[in-house]
């Protein structure tokens, strides 16, 4: 399906973009040709050589999550939590459950932290955009941990007393 067509004047959800925002280019480099983006090496990659190199990225990613308190923690509590997942669950389904509401704890928290670094190398200025975003992958965050905290507790409960 593709997507409808937006003119420069309007936003994505069409309301009209703010006056003081220019539409046009500086007079600069209306008489330069746009010159083409540097290629990303990453897409000329082809088979094993490409999935080396992504790996190298998802490692270099999850030591900076490793920088993160927050992600710390949780990777702390499922070195815990995993191996009790499995002793738990009574069926592969609900050992699945627990470990991958665990480790959805965790994914979310790294999206969460690529969003406040993202934000931050920005600008430290305040900006209500800024926060609406921290705010709602705080939000994401949140919403992880309490369904991972009832997949838990109801697992527990079905285990031990009933």
């Amino acid at each position: 399906m593709q997507e409808p067509h937006h003119t420069v004047t309007e936003l994505r959800d069409n309301r009209p973009m703010p006056e003081h925002v220019s539409t046009a280019s500086p007079p600069a480099l209306q008489d330069y040709p746009a010159a083409a983006p540097p290629a990303n090496p990453q897409k000329h990659r082809k088979g094993l050589n490409r999935v080396r190199h992504a790996l190298g990225y998802s490692v270099a990613g999850l030591r900076a999550g490793w920088q993160e308190t927050a992600f710390r923690q949780e990777a702390i509590a499922a070195l815990v939590l995993l191996p009790a997942a499995v002793w738990l669950g009574r069926s592969w389904v609900e050992t699945a459950l627990l470990a991958g509401s665990v480790i959805l704890v965790m994914i979310i928290e790294l999206l969460n932290t690529g969003i406040e670094t993202a934000i931050d190398r920005i600008g430290p200025e305040w900006h209500d955009l800024s926060k609406r975003a921290k705010d709602m992958g705080s939000a994401a965050v949140l919403l992880s941990l309490l369904l991972c905290a009832g997949i838990w507790v109801m697992a527990l409960f079905h285990r031990l007393l009933a």
